[in-house]
């Protein structure tokens, strides 16, 4: 099969490897599409020089070639989606091993591109909103009343977050944004107010009517914003970042308001394996339900065409950029011309 790993100076090189045999609870996947995160990038930088080439990409939708013998969800010829396991080669290539429990199927209403670029994102928004800040994931009264304030909302986690928190749970969103093309893409997702992340957030509140926010879900720098979450969280809130800190976190402002604080991390559950690993099927199985419904949008805004060299990282420059909205997403190797 074709794959593309990084090397030992951290370029990026095509491979022919040999087809993997699926293990036990394995999916084997023909890769149709990838989508590429930051996730990408921050372990392309990171790739020593004695390190063997990586295969990167964790995010992909494909059809299922063969499965192992322990396999029960899914069978050969299933259209799927999926983010994956870090530990394990990633979806840059042909073909593609992973566990069944981290799979669902591919959204009926989307094609490959558009369902690649759903998983990770959607995966760790649902995760970060819905089990970390405990927001119920079904309209109530409770919901209604309060707000959360979502800092870097026009990326993927972001998009996604707005949609989940304000289509299902029906709670009140304020994004953070700050060119006028990414407030705009906040809004069209459905946040009811759009900040400048640039300009004074408190200060943006109070000028509508708000004191505070009763959650924070922070898709940026931890170390910028600490001061200013601690500060515009009410009592009793809760906080959930996704970006590790460079300094040392003073979480002490966070104590006279018994505000609960939280990591989010998608690849959690497959690395450590914990039993509850499926959860990423059933997660994505309801996602799948919300998009055939029509309940949620993929975020897809760019395609780059097949998986190459040059267009791997160009689309890792556009990555870098810092001006992405939404996804973007590249059509498989078998799309090569």
């Amino acid at each position: 099969m074709k794959a593309f790993a990084v090397d030992s100076a951290q370029n990026m090189l095509e491979l022919d490897c040999p087809d993997p045999p699926p293990g036990p609870h394995d999916l084997l996947v023909r890769v149709e599409a990838v989508s590429v995160n930051p996730i990408d990038c921050k372990i392309r930088a990171s790739h020593r020089p004695d390190a063997a080439p990586r295969i990167l990409g964790w995010d992909a939708s494909g059809v299922v070639e063969a499965v192992g013998e322990e396999v029960r969800l899914f069978k050969p010829g299933d259209a799927v989606m999926y983010a994956g396991s870090l530990d394990r080669p990633g979806s840059n290539a042909e073909l593609q091993l992973v566990d069944e429990r981290l799979v669902g199927l591919k959204p009926r209403s989307l094609d490959f591109e558009q369902a690649a670029a759903l998983p990770l994102t959607a995966l760790t928004a649902w995760e970060a909103l819905f089990e970390h800040l405990g927001i119920p994931p079904a309209p109530t009264t409770a919901n209604r009343q309060r707000r959360l304030l979502v800092i870097g909302a026009a990326g993927g986690v972001g998009s996604m977050a707005i949609q989940l928190a304000k289509g299902l749970a029906g709670i009140p969103v304020l994004a953070t944004a700050s060119r006028p093309e990414s407030r705009d893409w906040c809004l069209k997702l459905g946040a009811d107010e759009c900040l400048d992340h640039h300009g004074d957030l408190a200060r943006q509140l109070a000028d509508r009517g708000l004191d505070g926010v009763d959650y924070v879900l922070n898709c940026n720098s931890t170390d910028a914003y600490l001061p200013l979450m601690a500060q515009l969280i009410r009592p009793f809130g809760r906080i959930c970042c996704l970006v590790s800190h460079e300094a040392p976190l003073d979480l002490n402002p966070l104590k006279s308001k018994s505000v609960a604080f939280a990591w989010e991390f998608m690849f959690t559950r497959p690395t450590f394996r914990t039993p509850d690993m499926a959860t990423h099927h059933r997660i994505l199985a309801r996602l799948a339900e919300l998009v055939d419904q029509g309940r949620l949008r993929s975020t897809l805004t760019e395609s780059l065409g097949p998986l190459t060299v040059e267009n791997l990282n160009a689309a890792h420059e556009r990555l870098k950029s810092g001006r992405m909205i939404g996804k973007l997403a590249l059509s498989g190797v078998s799309s090569r011309t």
